[in-house]
């Protein structure tokens, strides 16, 4: 069954990127792009033309929103009235449908799928797999997926999409809405983010210590790889009583007693505030 999907935003980063995977599906894409930079650039890398939002909304069964976080309140709000009774609008951030950035429409499914980005701990076998650090292109990733609204049969269809855009897709994940603001900016913005900087902050300080930078990065990553994957669990190790004794003395030197409050209601409220 081929569904028509209306890809909006089709000329952005990410809306290129899904051009180019959605073109190797069996979906019938109508592209939508304001900018004419943006137009030219989707031209160029996917080879094909923009219509019309009234054109595209013809028959659409899906509305993929390919649009910043900052810009899907005003864009959802902007093409709504056109959206047919019974399609499905899918975002690619959970931050504009948690910040109740969706305009209300009961007849209409809201979908979010979001992708894990590849793993660090893969055996991709091609050199285009092991340098697609983002994913999308040639190494496999995981994609979590939530269905806000509409009916339960939906969810497949939306799956599906995720599937296209993101692939290629090693495993999809069912979460919630709020289970996905946990995700992020919780868990891989908030806490994962601002440590990998402070792990940056750390190298560079002991660069301007003496240590030579590529000795300083060398150690760091070769580190990072093993300790993270005793503490991931991605192998069967233990840590020395030298380094459980750092940790002991490290985290609370470096972490308040506090930090998991991140993840409490309000901050997640906040954090998506801010972004949208």
């Amino acid at each position: 069954m081929t569904e028509k999907l209306v890809l909006i935003g089709a000329g952005g980063k990410m809306g290129v990127r899904s051009a180019a995977n959605l073109a190797r599906t069996d979906f019938e894409v109508a592209h939508v792009e304001i900018s004419e930079v943006g137009r030219t650039r989707l031209k160029d890398a996917v080879g094909v033309d923009c219509v019309d939002i009234d054109t595209a909304m013809e028959g659409a069964e899906v509305i993929l929103l390919a649009v910043p976080d900052a810009a899907i309140k005003a864009v959802a709000a902007a093409i709504i009235d056109k959206v047919p009774s019974g399609a499905m609008v899918i975002c690619l951030d959970v931050a504009g449908p948690f910040a109740g950035h969706l305009p209300k429409r009961d007849d209409v499914t809201y979908f979010v799928t979001h992708p894990c980005h590849p793993p660090i701990y893969n055996d991709e076998k091609t050199e285009a797999g092991r340098k697609d650090y983002f994913g999308g292109i040639a190494a496999e990733q995981g994609i979590v997926n939530a269905l806000m609204q509409g009916p339960e049969d939906h969810y497949a269809l939306g799956e599906k999409v995720g599937r296209a855009i993101y692939a290629p897709v090693a495993r999809s994940h069912r979460v919630t809405v709020e289970q996905m603001a946990l995700l992020e900016p919780g868990l891989s913005e908030t806490v994962c983010a601002s440590l990998l900087d402070v792990m940056r902050e750390a190298m560079d300080e002991v660069v301007r210590r003496g240590v030579p930078k590529e000795a300083a990065r060398d150690f760091l990553l070769g580190h990072m790889n093993i300790l993270g994957a005793v503490i991931f669990e991605e192998v069967d190790g233990v840590f020395s009583d030298a380094c459980n004794k750092a940790i002991e003395f490290g985290k609370p030197a470096l972490m308040r007693d506090d930090w998991k409050r991140v993840f409490e209601p309000d901050e997640i409220v906040a954090s998506i505030q801010r972004i949208t």
